[in-house]
């Protein structure tokens, strides 16, 4: 888009640009305020400027890699900070997302799995503990351990409680978030391996049943219950809940209002987990050391991107993707 201006000068021209950039970056439809008189010609096909800024206009490569703790699985993202779960270290590290240093290591309980952000604590699920540990985010102070069910595997946040899913004992348990005390525990089905909110009710991938159960928050009433083959991981992307598919090396995309299945893509080897970018979904592909990057509107392969030994946890910064190498004990930001 071309402006001339008759009258400018170096304040006019700063109002613009701000004025421009923040256009872009909140509404679809950019407003230009001009100072007459001007011409204003019709929008051209060009970079997008907010991707730019945002240093997100290039196809992702492993920008870098980070060295952590004993076999990491898990990954959250606290706004600023990113939190991976060493497995067989028995502890979390905090790394500043946006050069990967090392803010500081939190001990917690045994063969810690999946962590949890809730606005101001990271909740960390403790597999064989059978606790839940609530850490300060700020500072990764102890606020507390809680007992849930047997072998927690992954954790998720409604907006009040914590939802965990323990793979042995069949059933989620609801935690309150402000004091940990329990609400409840439902049964699901067999080896419940992840958890996801959809903004209104509570996902459960089950692998032993190879189906996916959504459970309403307010009770943990069993609304549906959806036959989806052997599937591992979970993720929303705001309208529809991606289901990770183990054994036949896809995802599956269901409608979150009904379960309808919306499609089935193809990823690499036995897939894990996913996260969602606010355009695409990210699946670890833990058989195939890669990445595979999907659209989110149509699941067309945007591509496949090489990471380390057993890509594990996947989480997105707000700029970047990180994925947990679980037999590489490192981190790599995409």
């Amino acid at each position: 888009m071309r402006l001339t201006l008759s009258i400018f000068t170096a304040r006019n021209i700063g109002t613009l640009l701000v004025g421009a950039l923040a256009s872009l970056a909140w509404s679809q439809q950019p407003r230009i305020v001009c100072i007459e008189p001007c011409v204003i010609r019709e929008p051209q096909r060009g970079p997008n400027f907010l991707a730019i800024a945002l240093l997100r206009w290039y196809d992702a490569n492993q920008a870098a890699s980070f060295k952590v703790g004993m076999n990491p699985n898990g990954l959250a993202f606290d706004g600023a900070n990113m939190w991976v779960v060493n497995y067989s270290s028995n502890n979390v590290m905090k790394l500043a997302a946006n050069d990967g240093a090392l803010l500081g290591t939190f001990n917690v309980g045994t063969q810690p799995y999946a962590a949890a952000f809730d606005g101001a604590n990271m909740w960390v699920v403790n597999y064989v503990s059978n606790t839940v540990t609530k850490l300060r985010a700020s500072d990764g102070a102890l606020l507390g351990t809680f007992n849930v069910g047997t072998a927690p595997r992954s954790v998720a946040f409604d907006g009040a409680n914590m939802w965990v899913v323990n793979y042995t004992s069949n059933n989620v348990t609801k935690l309150r978030a402000s004091d940990g005390a329990v609400l409840g525990t439902f049964n699901v089905g067999t080896n419940p391996r992840d958890v996801a909110f959809d903004g209104t009710n509570i996902w459960v991938v089950n692998d032993g049943s190879n189906n996916v159960m959504k459970l309403r928050t307010i009770d943990g009433a069993v609304v549906n219950t959806f036959n989806v083959g052997a599937n591992t991981g979970l993720a929303f992307d705001g309208t529809n809940m991606w289901v990770a598919s183990d054994e036949t090396n896809t995802v599956i995309k269901l409608r979150a209002s009904d379960g309808a299945v919306l499609g089935t893509f193809n990823v690499g080897t036995h897939p894990l987990s996913l996260a969602f970018d606010g355009n695409n979904v990210w699946v670890t592909n833990s058989g195939s050391n890669t990445v595979t990057k999907l659209r989110a509107s149509d699941g067309i392969l945007l591509g496949t991107f090489n990471v380390g030994d057993f890509p594990f946890g996947v989480a997105f910064d707000g700029a970047n993707v990180w994925v947990t190498n679980s037999n590489g004990g490192t981190v790599s930001k995409l």
